[in-house]
């Protein structure tokens, strides 16, 4: 694009992916979550360009871009400008205070690994533009505005884990999220001997976003039921075993599942903070294996390609645990390691995985990272 001949950013800004240690799919039923941020980030370079509304984005990985009227924001046609045009669109609901500015992208989170790409874009641009142009809105504006954002523009009714942990998250820690209260506190996390080892299985299976959509939705139809004869039930935050057991009879199979899943996954989340505290790693572990077994078999967003490398993981002495994270459907495994086995895991693994389905995975460690900031 024309812009970047004459680009000398005022601004840079990285915005980070995040891994969730546990909790999957319990923070848009309004759990538990114990997210962080990592290394892997989006970097933002921007600048006023002296207009009063046109607005250039422009990805340094991908070649291409796009220009904005700030008088005529609406939805596009091409999936991942929809994510910058939302947030643009929370943010004019809120001030009038951004003009004409450029802004560069440059990512090293891959594509549809689970590790939330979209967060730490929603975030990175509304937290670059609250800098550039004075906004004052709060870390939490930004957390909010960027999950609405990917409800009305993108479509995928996501919790706001992926938001707060992108912004919120502390050096060496995980946060223990509540995401019906929002309260939070951060936990340190020491893994040694052990390393976060994430397997990207390369694989986004079509059904990802459909199919989030549909677990949401399965997961209400759940909370009606079970509201009917506990009034107090808002979400299944709200529900007990014993709750759903006496209402059983009146769900579908896949509902009770759905519902079986959350409630134990919550549990898990909170036993897992616990097992932290405590540098429990053999408990950390267990309870990995445990919540994939759930993902796999009771909220059926798992794959074969996370289902063969959490399996493959079990016959590995120096792993402790492992499971999908992300929203589902492939991304990455994580995967508790020795640090003196890390580099024969992988090997063995990628053996494994390329003979399996012919694909090369990709590995690399992770550490509890800082969240949005500017560099």
């Amino acid at each position: 694009m024309k812009f970047l001949e004459k680009f000398d950013p005022q601004l840079i800004i990285e915005s980070p992916g995040r891994i969730n240690l546990i909790g999957e799919h319990t923070d848009y039923n309004l759990g538990y979550v114990l997210p962080t941020a990592i290394e892997k980030k989006i970097i933002f370079r921007l600048q006023k360009n002296g207009s009063e509304t046109e607005c250039n984005i422009y990805s340094t990985d991908f070649d291409t871009g796009f220009k904005i009227d700030l008088r005529t924001i609406a939805r596009s046609s091409v999936e991942w400008e929809n994510y910058i045009l939302g947030v643009l669109n929370e943010i004019s609901k809120r001030t009038d205070g951004v003009i004409g500015f450029d802004c560069t992208l440059e990512s090293n989170l891959p594509q549809g690994s689970g590790l939330s790409s979209s967060a730490a874009l929603e975030c990175g641009l509304a937290f670059g533009l609250n800098e550039l142009f004075d906004l004052g809105l709060t870390k939490m504006d930004i957390v909010q505005l960027s999950q609405t954002a990917e409800h009305t523009y993108v479509g995928t009714q996501c919790g706001i884990m992926d938001q707060f942990a992108s912004v919120m998250s502390q050096t060496g820690h995980v946060i223990l999220l509540d995401c019906k209260s929002l309260e939070h506190s951060q936990i340190p996390i020491a893994f040694e001997p052990y390393q976060m080892v994430m397997l990207n299985t390369k694989v986004s299976h079509n059904l990802a976003t459909s199919e989030y959509n549909v677990r949401k939705q399965e997961c209400e139809e759940g909370v009606a039921i079970i509201k009917n004869k506990y009034p107090e039930v808002d979400s299944l935050r709200d529900a007990t075993r014993d709750m759903l057991e006496a209402v059983k009879h009146e769900m579908s199979d896949v509902v009770f599942d759905r519902c079986s899943f959350i409630i134990s996954e919550n549990e898990r989340v909170l036993l897992m903070a616990e097992a932290l505290k405590k540098n429990d790693l053999n408990r950390v572990g267990a309870l990995l294996y445990e919540a994939h077994e759930g993902i796999s078999k009771l909220y059926e967003v798992s794959c074969p390609e996370s289902d063969f490398l959490v399996d493959f993981s079990k016959d590995f002495p120096a792993v402790l645990g492992a499971r999908q994270t992300g929203g589902g459907f492939g991304g990455c495994t994580l995967n508790i390691v020795h640090k003196d086995a890390v580099d024969d895991f992988i090997q063995q693994a990628s053996t494994a995985y390329k003979s399996r389905f012919n694909i090369a995975l990709e590995a690399f460690t992770v550490r509890p990272s800082a969240g949005t900031m500017v560099r």
